[in-house]
């Protein structure tokens, strides 16, 4: 199979849009793969997005004040310092009165006279003194300053990585059937990592550059209004400049960000799937639809890390323009106006702490896009509605018999189509229900209706006599157990996996579970036993034994309803008979729902409802379908013959 086109590889693994349909908890979405489009283009609300950002930050106000209260203690004395500066370098330069340096005044005699070597000597002590208690001052500041915004960003970042979790928890199963594992991975580690940089850095060098701005430009007009002027007059240049870089940036950086998310989730699914890769000797499409995302990544970030990175040298160079001139002018001034060469060389340096905040804010223009466009996707998880608050006067499922009736349901994934049409059913506590047919028929979506993962479209399902929906969400689920073709398995040791079922469970209850699964015998042969810490999903044990794990999971939930979608399906018969005696034991007395391709699964069932096109078209006993000889019929005797 020839590699996709860059176009569809973005349509599908974009995360700006929805990506490959991916079973959420192992269940089948609906009707294969959904995909959203590929957006491209600037944050859509960037005013919105900062607004939030900052409001997790405002959280923490009583250490900004004390940020922000030592950061303008030290802009002032780096104000401050520079500006005694003038009186160091007249000293030097060959002050002769009071009146040009104050500070002579202090060792001369009260009736004037000249300036002596040692009266100069004495005032550049002490002017070096000052100098140093200033600059001191202003160094503690900016340490403590650091620190207390450090711990304000990392406890704002880890309440955002905390909301964003808490709300993946209460999204519908149907988020995850449409997105997939590595798009949502690059919202916790890219997008998160942006906004923490920013935090951390980006925002106190604002703050910092605004404070150090006021400062000194109040201290520039006391020292020389005419050159003022002429600096001043350099910001129209600064800001067009910045903003026509700043328009270009941001519309890459997002784009960038997409783009990124779309090789992350191509990542996951490779390397989720590199079996199947190798098995149908795919590597080579494999390595060029990487590339094809790789290189459109390369070309983005290029793009965006240009003109992010042009900024810094077009703000440098422009500076010095206006450095350069500011000291001419200067120049002549005191040649000509009796401006002093103090003065000169401390407004010489204010013209550069003035263009400095400006240039150290337009080099971290990079910074603000990156983490504006991660914080929109990341906040685009959090204005994804979830599921359906529980009614007002939902009421516990307390007691649970497991009488389960659905009512002339039927349901679609999407309004346009229909997926179950018309389904009747009675299930008395304790009966086991089979369902058989084709793939697509709706066999699992009947299942995960019983879950509450989606809301019917008409009829009603009833669980003791209570509607499904009457019920609160929680208390349904924990009474239904589920058993899935897909196993999954936590990192952690086999008793913490089984215990997963009920976190309650005592060490008894959980081997007691696993001899009910039959999986206490190979747990044994172990090395550490109950106490064996699985790796990577499980992948030190057979599929088999992984799926042993799973029925001891559910049988140790003691749910009355339980649901087994294909959990032999992807094991050998031999393994199969094993793990279906752990199942016997587990449907004991429990209302049971079993999905089974093979029908020799489901023979002792009190009834096989038999789907077609999200219809049932038949239903009955093994027996009395058989005698049928209808669709049932056709699918046993079919199998038989495969056999």
């Amino acid at each position: 199979m020839a590699a996709r086109s860059i176009e569809e590889l973005q349509k599908r693994y974009s995360s700006l849009g929805s990506s490959r349909a991916k079973g959420g908890m192992g269940m089948r979405g609906p009707g294969g793969p959904r995909r959203g489009v590929h957006q491209k283009g600037k944050p859509k609300n960037s005013k919105a997005t900062v607004k939030r950002l900052i409001s997790y930050i405002a959280a923490y106000r009583t250490r900004l004040i004390f940020v922000f209260t030592f950061m303008i203690i030290s802009t002032l004395a780096s104000v401050l310092g520079s500006y005694l500066l003038r009186d160091v370098i007249n000293v030097v330069g060959g002050a002769k009165t009071p009146e040009d340096s104050m500070w002579l005044g202090f060792f001369m005699s009260s009736d004037g006279g000249e300036v002596t070597a040692e009266n100069r000597i004495s005032c550049l002590i002490l002017l070096l003194v000052i100098l140093g208690c200033i600059y001191a001052v202003g160094v503690a500041c900016t340490y403590i300053q650091g620190r207390l915004m450090l711990t304000v960003s990392q406890n704002a970042v880890e309440k955002l990585r905390n909301d964003l979790f808490n709300k993946l928890q209460g999204l519908p199963v149907k988020y995850f059937d449409s997105h997939s594992t590595g798009e949502l991975m690059s919202r916790f580690t890219n997008d998160i990592d942006n906004i923490d940089m920013m935090i951390n850095s980006t925002v106190t060098s604002l703050v910092s550059g605004v404070i150090t701005l006021v400062g000194t430009f109040v201290m520039m007009i006391y020292t020389n209004v005419w050159l003022t002027l002429i600096t001043v007059g350099f910001i129209p240049i600064f800001m067009m400049g910045g903003a026509a870089i700043a328009k270009r940036s941001g519309k890459y950086y997002s784009s960038q960000q997409a783009a990124l998310g779309a090789v992350n989730g191509y990542i996951e699914e490779t390397v989720t799937g590199a079996k199947v890769v190798k098995v149908f000797n795919h590597e080579e499409e494999c390595t060029e639809e990487f590339e094809l995302l790789n290189n459109d990544m390369r070309e983005k970030q290029f793009k965006a890390q240009f003109y992010g990175g042009i900024m810094g040298p077009i703000m440098g160079n422009t500076s010095q323009i206006s450095y350069a001139v500011t000291a001419g002018v200067g120049g002549l001034l005191c040649l000509f106006a009796g401006f002093d060469i103090g003065g000169l060389s401390v407004f010489c340096n204010y013209s550069r702490q003035f263009s400095m905040p400006i240039n150290m804010i337009s080099q971290q223009t990079s910074t603000i896009f990156a983490a504006l466009a991660g914080a929109e996707r990341v906040f685009a998880v959090m204005d994804e509605a979830p599921e359906t608050e529980d009614a007002p006067d939902a009421v516990d499922m307390k007691h649970a018999v497991g009488e389960v009736v659905l009512d002339d349901v039927s349901f679609g994934y999407k309004p346009e189509k229909t997926v179950l049409r018309h389904i009747n059913l009675y299930a008395h506590a304790g009966q086991k229900i089979a369902f058989v047919g084709s793939t697509g028929a709706g066999k699992t979506t009947v299942t995960n209706l019983l879950n509450r993962f989606y809301d019917i479209d008409s009829g009603n399902i009833v669980i003791d006599g209570v509607d499904i929906r009457s019920y609160k969400r929680e208390q349904l689920r924990s009474n239904i157990a589920v058993v899935l073709q897909d196993t999954h398995l936590f990192t952690g040791t086999i008793r913490e996996n089984i215990r997963y079922g009920r976190l309650d469970a005592t060490d008894e209850e959980v081997e007691a579970a696993a001899k009910t699964a039959s999986a206490h015998s190979f747990i044994m042969r172990l090395e550490h036993g109950y106490d064996t810490v699985l790796e990577g999903d499980g992948a030190n044990l057979s599929q088999g034994q992984r799926q042993l794990l799973n029925i001891a999971r559910a049988a140790i939930s003691k749910a009355p309803i339980l649901i087994l979608d294909e959990a032999t399906s992807s094991v050998d018969t031999r393994t199969e008979r094993h793990i279906e005696h752990g199942m016997d034991r587990l449907m004991s007395n429990r209302t049971t729902f079993v999905i089974a391709h093979r029908l020799s699964t489901v023979q002792n069932s009190n009834a096989i409802m038999v789907l077609e096109d999200g219809e049932i078209i038949e239903r009955g006993t093994h027996a009395q379908l058989l005698a049928q000889r209808g669709r049932y019929y056709e699918l046993y005797t079919g199998a038989r013959e495969l056999e």
